[in-house]
């Protein structure tokens, strides 16, 4: 008798925002809401990238999208801000660092 072992069923791993990862974005976040540009976010974790999506107003298309692709670390980067239009405005591979492109927005919004 010819008995295959199946491997026990394993979902999909996703991907996630780690907890530091999360503070450095909800403090943009906070700020941002403070200056009054910002107003709701969304948190989405796939199979292939966790992205935080920030919205003026609920019901609109994001203005920014805040991705993590850890398969791109050492080809592109694996953090990304992506505008409204899909045009990456900053990639690497230190979260704090590609968050100062909308950390200057913040510096427009209050001069």
């Amino acid at each position: 008798m010819n008995m295959q072992l199946h491997p026990p069923f394993q979902a999909p791993q996703q991907i996630h925002f780690h907890r530091t990862e999360l503070n450095a974005i909800l403090g943009l976040y906070g700020r941002m809401v403070a200056a009054g540009e910002w107003r709701d976010y969304g948190i989405s974790s796939l199979r292939e990238v966790a992205v935080f999506s920030v919205f003026r107003r609920t019901s609109e298309n994001p203005l920014y999208r805040i991705e993590k692709r850890p398969k791109l670390r050492m080809k592109q980067a694996q953090f990304a801000v992506i505008g409204m239009d899909g045009q990456i405005l900053k990639r690497g591979n230190e979260l704090r660092q590609v968050l100062r492109v909308l950390e200057r927005k913040l510096i427009r919004a209050i001069d």
